[in-house]
């Protein structure tokens, strides 16, 4: 990487909206992670595909980041560019039944927002710690409704550097996956189709979800989330504990007391710790019951593959 490649960041972004070195610790809810080379932050589409268009140029590495939730970022970093999507994309207005956001808003301002103008659909959404665009890649979901259900379309930037709009039925979201990864977008926006209900009914039900995650989830600690994916006719939390690993700790990454299917960080825990636990739950479940478990968090960085 150059040092050409920070002047022409600095030059489309501007000298405050980019730093060196910074580190991810800050930027991730499991509150791990080593420094990223580069950290801009775009203000609008233009700079974003600018700033992509430079780094593949300079034949260096990018990641788009939201909320930096679903992310375990390794302790030696990033030896790229992490484009920050949070500070110039949180746009957000209502038209009729239809809500239409940046892709950087967070899923519980969204949720709000649409709260607010007497719109139903997005109640599941509201304690979902990520952001629109993540949550579009990854078709999050939670309490039985996913982001499919409520998607009319996503606003995306292709490869080329070219805005398009896609309709959410060819985005072929399912659990977990969509097309926007497989074809290299990068979602600057979307539309939700939502239904007329009162207020106070949206209102309830967002708190009922939200008390029903404070007392099942470990909202205490810094985590990534959910940690492992969900195999088909079984739920990981169970298969983990059954496998006698409530608790399992290395250093201070430990597999949850309260939810086994969360991975947290109780303090000083470093990425190494997280993938170490990580790994160590995965290859026990799958002795005892031939299931393989994988991860639902998204690494960023030099992970080794050795396994303890």
């Amino acid at each position: 990487m150059s040092r050409q490649l920070y002047d022409i960041l600095r030059d489309i972004v501007g000298e405050m909206r980019i730093r060196q070195d910074e580190p991810m610790k800050n930027h991730t809810t499991f509150r791990v992670g080593g420094p990223a080379r580069y950290f801009v932050s775009p203000a609008d589409a233009s700079e974003l595909a600018a700033v992509l268009d430079a780094c593949r140029r300079d034949g260096s590495p990018w990641f788009i980041l939201g909320n930096g939730s679903n992310l375990l970022v390794s302790d030696q970093g990033f030896p790229g560019t992490v484009v920050d999507m949070g500070r110039g994309f949180t746009s957000i207005r209502t038209e009729g039944e239809k809500v239409f956001a940046d892709s950087g808003l967070l899923l519980s301002q969204i949720a709000r927002k649409a709260c607010e103008t007497g719109l139903s659909g997005l109640e599941f959404a509201a304690g979902i710690p990520g952001s629109l665009g993540g949550a579009v890649v990854m078709n999050a979901g939670a309490y039985g409704s996913e982001m499919k259900d409520v998607l009319e379309s996503v606003r995306v930037l292709t490869p080329e550097g070219k805005e398009r709009r896609i309709p959410a039925e060819e985005l072929e979201l399912g659990y977990r996956t969509s097309a926007v990864q497989k074809n290299g977008y990068v979602v600057l926006g979307a539309v939700f189709s939502l239904k007329p209900a009162p207020r106070e009914e949206i209102r309830a039900r967002m708190d009922e979800l939200a008390a029903a995650r404070r007392e099942k989830q470990p909202l205490e600690y810094p985590s990534g989330g959910s940690t492992f994916k969900r195999p088909e006719g079984y739920f990981a939390g169970k298969l983990i504990q059954d496998a006698g690993l409530k608790g399992f700790r290395i250093g201070d990454a430990q597999v949850s007391e309260k939810h086994c299917g969360f991975v947290i960080n109780r303090g000083q825990a470093l990425a190494a710790d997280v993938m170490a636990v990580c790994r160590c739950v995965s290859d026990t479940v799958y002795r005892q019951t031939g299931i393989r478990l994988e991860m639902e968090l998204k690494t960023l960085g030099d992970f080794p593959e050795e396994r303890p």
